[in-house]
């Protein structure tokens, strides 16, 4: 299934994005290094990881300095049909598939414009693609996420 995906680093100069490549990726902890990579490069202090599958789920990634990646899904079946959630998932207890719940640490945007109220109701009402653009604008990243888009 065909998906985007786009890290944005927050250093001085502000937000860079870039578009990693996850078609090899074999785990959340290889999705890391892509993430602290971006850090380096831009000597950033937070990374972002945004992905979007088809219209069909959204997952955002956070690395700050220094710390484990926090990890929000809009779906809690995404992992079950999904080979790259259920990657981006692995920290998460998402088990029981039963639920198209949103999943995860719904706090980990609400010191970038996203309370975890908004964060949980974009992954449940909100077509990925138009989350994504939400989460963006209200992180200050919307320029660089419509570039990349």
């Amino acid at each position: 299934m065909p998906y985007f995906s786009a890290v944005f680093a927050r250093g001085d100069a502000g937000w860079i994005g870039t578009e990693p490549d996850l078609s090899e990726v074999t785990g959340l902890e290889d999705i890391s290094d892509i993430m602290r990579e971006a850090a380096v490069e831009t000597a950033a202090d937070t990374v972002v990881l945004l992905v979007e599958q088809e219209d069909e789920w959204f997952v955002v990634v956070r690395l700050d300095d220094g710390e484990d990646p926090r990890v929000f899904l809009s779906d809690g079946r995404a992992p079950v049909g999904s080979e790259l959630a259920d990657m981006l998932s692995e920290q998460l207890d998402t088990e029981d598939a039963s639920t198209d719940d949103p999943v995860g640490d719904a706090e980990l945007l609400s010191d970038l414009g996203t309370t975890p109220n908004a964060l949980t109701a974009l992954g449940e009402r909100t077509l990925p693609g138009d989350a994504l653009s939400v989460i963006a604008e209200g992180a200050g990243f919307a320029e660089e996420y419509e570039r990349l888009r």
